[in-house]
C-alpha cells in the first residue's frame, strides 16, 4: 500500500508539473504574440531565408534592421520593396531608379556574405559601408530616422539615379572593414 501511494504522489506530482509547464508555455505564446506585428513576422522570415549579415562598428537596433533589409531587398531583386525603404522626402522616381541601379550593380554580391560597417554612433543617422565579399564590391549607404504615420522608422537615402554614381565608391571608404575603427574622418 505504501508503494502505491508513493507512485500516485509521483504521478500526480509529475502531472501537476506538466500542466504547469503547459500553462506557462501557453502564457508565453499568447503574451508574446500580442507584441509582434506583421513587420516583425516579415522580418523574422527574411532573417531566416538570407545569409547572416556580419557587423563591424556600432549599429543601433534601427540602423541594423534597415541595413539588413536593404541588403535583403537588393539580393531578392525587389526594386519596389527596396524603394519602399527610401526616404519619403525624396522624389519617388529617383528613389525607384536608385533601387533598380543598386539591384543591377549589387544584386549578385548581396546574395552572399556581406559585412556591414557602421560608422560613428547610430542614434540619429549613420553611414554604413557594405562589403560584398563574393564580388569584392563596396557600397556606402546613409540611413536616417523618418516620421511615418507619427511613428519613427529608419529609412535609407536613395538619390543615385545614375548607374555610375550608384556603383561609385567614395574616396574615404576603406577597402576592408575596420580599417578606420568605424569612425569617419572629418
Amino acid at each position: 500500500m505504501h508503494h502505491h501511494r508513493a507512485a500516485v504522489r509521483a504521478i500526480g506530482g509529475r502531472g501537476v508539473r506538466i500542466a504547469s509547464a503547459g500553462v506557462l508555455t501557453l502564457g508565453l505564446l499568447t503574451g508574446c504574440s500580442a507584441d509582434y506585428d506583421a513587420d516583425d513576422i516579415e522580418y523574422a522570415g527574411d532573417y531566416s531565408s538570407h545569409p547572416p549579415l556580419a557587423v563591424v562598428g556600432f549599429p543601433s537596433t534601427g540602423t541594423l534592421k534597415i541595413t539588413q533589409r536593404v541588403v535583403w531587398r537588393i539580393a531578392d531583386g525587389k526594386a519596389g520593396a527596396l524603394a519602399s525603404l527610401g526616404d519619403p522626402a525624396q522624389d519617388e522616381g529617383v528613389v525607384r531608379k536608385t533601387a533598380e541601379n543598386w539591384i543591377a550593380a549589387f544584386g549578385e554580391g548581396a546574395k552572399g556574405k556581406v559585412t556591414a560597417e557602421f560608422y560613428d554612433e547610430g542614434s540619429y543617422r549613420q553611414e554604413v559601408v557594405l562589403y560584398l565579399h563574393g564580388t569584392g564590391q563596396i557600397k556606402q549607404i546613409h540611413v536616417l530616422p523618418q516620421s511615418v504615420d507619427r511613428k519613427d522608422v529608419w529609412r535609407v537615402s536613395m538619390a543615385e539615379p545614375d548607374p555610375a554614381e550608384a556603383a561609385a565608391v567614395a574616396p574615404w571608404v576603406p577597402k576592408t572593414p575596420g580599417e578606420l575603427g568605424s569612425t569617419m574622418l572629418r
